[in-house]
């Protein structure tokens, strides 16, 4: 079988700890990109940990 080249998950807190270190440098015009994919990314990852809790 072949081996899945998909990247492990992160967990809303790993993405959480992300998006508090990126704004804690203070948002760039560049940074604006990469917070909102970590938005997205935590919230996906919010929703898929509280489907398995219920």
């Amino acid at each position: 079988m072949p081996e899945s080249t998909e990247t492990p998950r992160q967990t809303a807190a790993e993405l959480n700890d992300q998006i508090r270190h990126l704004v804690r440098g203070g948002l760039t015009a560049t940074a604006g990109a990469e917070y909102q994919r970590l938005v997205v990314a935590w919230a996906e990852a919010l929703r898929a940990e509280q489907e398995l809790a219920a």
